[in-house]
């Protein structure tokens, strides 16, 4: 459609792209939703429901129950004042 007036472009050409525009703009929007959905059920759901059957601790969100600090240690080697000047 025109803007200023509203009313759809003139010419055959320009009003055939213009109705192929709409119909494919419809279809995508539909093609998204049935691709994210299949790709939920198959994918993410059956991961989730696993790990959750399994009590899997992903975040080790576990020893944050327990009183005390949740601070984890690196594993990288320790800080030394060179090794932070010249990190790259």
């Amino acid at each position: 459609m025109n803007a200023a007036t509203g009313a759809p472009p003139k010419g055959f050409f320009k009003r055939l792209y213009h109705g192929w525009m709409l119909v494919a703009g419809r279809f995508g929007a539909v093609q998204t939703l049935v691709v994210l959905a299949i790709f939920y059920s198959f994918v993410i759901g059956p991961v989730a429901t696993g790990i959750a059957i399994g009590r899997g601790d992903l975040l080790s969100k576990r020893g944050l129950r327990t009183p005390g600090s949740a601070w984890n240690d690196a594993d990288s080697a320790k800080p030394e004042l060179e090794r932070a000047r010249h990190q790259f």
